[in-house]
């Protein structure tokens, strides 16, 4: 009797020394600790998730620090073979330390985890608060985090809705262009229509023309026909006379047998001029067709234009707009400034455009980097990217840093821009006179725009149609 109590105290002791201290289970592929504590790999790995410090001493502990234990993971099988299996403990309850099996009633501020009085001794250096003090901080921190997620929601929902109205803008957008295309293959395709007809009226008149040519030649042969055959009759008529006749007529009928009338032929260019009408085609069309069809170097970008700039549908002219429009707020507009950009950016080569200004009294014209602030307003210059000239209050300036004034002989209606790309040039020049007004120097080193400020003014800004060129080799 005596043999089995000391042989269950032993299985009970042996069995205390091989149970994890967090699960209070056998280990499972125990891990061991610097401080030479072992826990389960799966409970050293929950407690890794909040804190790297052993549940049992509170030594602190790094990510790769702990090992196998071999040695315990042997014994544990070892004890679990040897003796009965115990029916599968429970885990202690959600509301009792998992390591001392005691009630929660404590709350570690640092570590925010609560915990039970034996825990105070690994907790010694921290502010421990009841359960009822605690909660409160935790609630506070959590109505912040709620109050700052409910804002966040309001943002989402106000962005939503922008969303949505990018969404109807964009359909708006579509709707223009679809309307715009329609109306320009229209007006194309009415000039190819009278193109045609002009064509075809040529032809027919040509034709026309050379088949009466023809005729004529037909009616003048057939009556020449008819007079050469009354003359043969009258030949035979006489040959058949008798031979004295005959000679005394014959000086007579000879002088009536002279044909004088040119041979019937066709005369050159009595065909149809194929060439005229069908040679190259196509092509002699489409050079007929550019007297329909303008070429603009620069054409304006929309989706950059402020809220108070009114764009023309062809997008070649701007001007300020009585009210502010609706466009969406999307990061490439520019608000609150009043600028718009080309449509298209450089990054090399040589480009021209032309700006009919009129009588505007107020404008910034030239060129900016693509990386140009949008969203809030800057003083023009070429610290902030732009390299412009511009009109103010009747004086004409050069917009870099020192800003320079610029002398001209007569208000220039026109401005004509040159950039040079390769070179880092940027020069203005007065459109109508072509007088050289200034050049600006810098090494562009990302995408250059076109940009245009026409100032808040009734009178658009232009942009000048370029020059069409057909070259054929």
């Amino acid at each position: 009797m005596a043999d089995n109590v000391d042989e269950e105290m032993e299985t009970t002791s042996l069995q205390r020394d091989l149970t994890c201290p967090v699960c209070q289970g056998i280990f499972r592929d125990p891990m061991l600790l610097p401080c030479s504590h072992s826990f389960c790999r799966e409970c050293l790995e929950g407690i890794a998730k909040f804190s790297k410090k052993c549940a049992v001493c509170r030594a602190a502990f790094q990510d790769g620090q702990a090992i196998t234990n071999r040695a315990l993971n042997s014994a544990c099988e070892t004890f679990e073979q040897t003796h009965r299996p115990k029916p599968t403990q429970e885990r202690p309850s959600e509301d009792t330390c998992n390591l001392h099996l005691k009630p929660l009633e404590l709350y570690c501020e640092k570590d925010e985890v609560p915990v039970c009085v034996d825990c105070v001794s690994q907790h010694n250096m921290h502010r421990l608060l009841s359960l009822k003090d605690g909660a409160p901080i935790c609630k506070r921190e959590l109505n912040f985090k709620v109050q700052i997620f409910e804002k966040k929601v309001e943002s989402y929902k106000k962005m939503k809705h922008k969303f949505s109205n990018a969404v109807e803008y964009i359909k708006y957008q579509a709707g223009q262009a679809e309307k715009q295309i329609k109306a320009e293959f229209k007006r194309l395709h009415e000039a190819l229509v009278t193109e045609e007809a002009l064509r075809l009226k040529a032809l027919a008149t040509e034709e026309e023309e050379k088949i009466a040519k023809i005729e004529k030649l037909i009616e003048s042969t057939k009556k020449d026909i008819t007079t050469l055959g009354e003359l043969i009759e009258t030949m035979k008529k006489e040959i058949g006379n008798e031979d004295l006749p005959l000679l005394r007529n014959f000086q007579d009928l000879k002088r009536k047998a002279q044909w004088i009338s040119p041979e019937p032929s066709l005369r050159e260019d009595s065909l149809l001029n194929m060439g005229k009408h069908v040679g190259s085609l196509g092509f002699n069309i489409w050079k007929r067709m550019q007297a329909h069809i303008q070429y603009y170097p620069v054409v304006l970008d929309p989706n950059t234009a402020s809220p108070w700039l009114s764009l023309s549908a062809n997008l070649t002219s701007m001007k300020e707009s009585s009210e502010r429009l609706t466009a969406p707020d999307n990061p490439e507009r520019f608000d609150p400034c009043v600028f718009v950009l080309g449509a298209e950016g450089y990054t090399s080569g040589k480009h021209k455009w032309d700006i009919i200004l009129g009588d505007n009294p107020k404008w910034i014209v030239g060129v900016c980097k693509e990386s140009l602030v949008r969203k809030k307003k800057f003083t023009v210059s070429t610290n902030r990217g732009v390299w412009a000239i511009a009109l103010s209050k009747g004086v004409y300036t050069v917009l870099t840093a020192e800003r320079t004034e610029l002398q001209v002989q007569q208000r220039p209606e026109k401005i004509r821009i040159k950039l040079n790309i390769d070179k880092g040039e940027v020069s203005f020049f007065d459109g109508g006179t072509a007088k050289h007004l200034v050049t600006l120097t810098h090494k562009f080193e990302e995408k250059m725009f076109p940009i245009f400020g026409p100032g808040l003014h009734s009178t658009p800004m232009v942009l000048a149609p370029g020059k069409i060129a057909v070259h054929t080799s």
